[in-house]
C-alpha cells in the first residue's frame, strides 16, 4: 500500500504559514520545473487555460513528484467538473464566481464524499494502492471559493457562515470588471472592495487568499492573508527585458 499524498498547501496554512501558489500557464512539464523552488502549489487553469482533461492527470503526477499541491480552477461551479478534476489529480479546486450561500454550499459539497458531500464515488488514479482512500481524500482536499463579483462582496458575511470552504480567495481582476473597472484592479473602488472582503474573512477567523505581486505582497500579508497566488511569468518577463536591454544597449 502507499500513503495518500499530503496536501502541502493545506498543511502549510494549517501550520500558521502562508501558502504560496505559482500562477501561470502551468503545463505538466512546467509543474515539474516549478516543484524545485518550494512552491506549495501549482495552478492549473481549466477556465481560461488551454489544458485538456488528459493533461490534468500528468500535471497532478508532476506536482506529486515534488510534494506540491495541484490547484485546479474549473471553468464554472459544476459538480461534475469538480468531481473529474479531483479524480484526475487536483488536490485543491478553485471554484469561480461563488456569489451566494447556495453557491458556496454546492462548491463545498462537490469536493467531498457522502455524507459530508455529493462527490461521486470511484477508484480514481489517486486511489491506487491507498488504504482508506475515501477518508484520506476528504481529509486532504481543499475547496477554494473565488470571490470575484461585487455581489459576492456584499454577501461576504453570509458566505462566511458556510462550512466546508477552506480558502476564500478574492480575485482582483474579475472583481474590477464586476465593479465597472475592467483592466484596472488598482482602481481605488476595487481596492476598497478587495480590502473589505479580505478583512471580513480574516476577522471571521477563516483563510483569506488573493493574487499578489512583488509590489503589494507585504501589504496583503500584513492584512492577514494566508494564501497567495503569484504570477511567475512576470518574473520571466522582467528578467528577459532587463537582459535584452543590457545586450542591445552595447550597440
Amino acid at each position: 500500500m502507499r500513503e495518500f499524498p499530503v496536501n502541502r498547501l493545506r498543511a502549510t496554512i494549517a501550520a500558521g504559514q502562508v501558502g504560496v501558489i505559482a500562477n501561470g500557464p502551468n503545463t505538466p512539464d512546467l509543474c515539474d520545473f516549478l516543484g524545485q523552488f518550494g512552491f506549495d502549489g501549482a495552478f492549473v487553469d481549466l477556465e481560461h487555460g488551454g489544458h485538456d482533461w488528459g493533461e490534468l492527470a500528468d500535471a497532478g503526477r508532476a506536482c506529486e513528484l515534488w510534494g506540491m499541491t495541484c490547484v485546479v480552477r474549473v471553468n464554472r461551479l459544476d459538480e461534475a467538473q469538480i468531481l473529474r478534476a479531483l479524480d484526475l489529480g487536483a488536490a485543491a479546486v478553485m471554484v469561480p464566481h461563488v456569489v451566494d450561500v447556495e453557491d458556496a454550499r454546492r462548491a463545498a459539497r462537490a469536493c467531498r464524499y457522502p455524507p459530508a458531500g455529493v462527490r461521486g464515488v470511484a477508484g480514481s488514479r489517486r486511489a491506487y494502492g491507498v488504504d482508506d482512500y475515501f477518508r484520506r481524500a476528504d481529509a486532504e482536499v481543499q475547496c477554494i471559493a473565488l470571490i470575484e463579483d461585487a455581489e459576492a462582496v456584499e454577501n461576504i458575511d453570509a458566505l462566511l457562515a458556510v462550512e466546508g470552504i477552506d480558502v476564500w480567495y478574492v480575485a482582483p481582476s474579475d472583481l474590477a470588471a464586476s465593479l465597472g473597472h475592467v483592466g484596472a484592479p488598482e482602481h481605488a473602488a476595487v481596492q476598497r472592495a478587495l480590502a473589505r472582503a479580505l478583512e471580513s474573512i480574516v476577522a471571521a477567523g477563516q483563510v483569506a487568499g488573493t493574487l499578489v505581486h512583488d509590489g503589494n505582497v507585504e501589504r496583503f500579508l500584513d492584512m492577514g492573508v494566508r494564501c497567495v497566488g503569484v504570477p511567475w511569468p512576470a518574473w520571466v518577463a522582467r528578467g528577459a527585458r532587463g537582459f535584452l536591454e543590457r545586450v542591445r544597449g552595447r550597440g
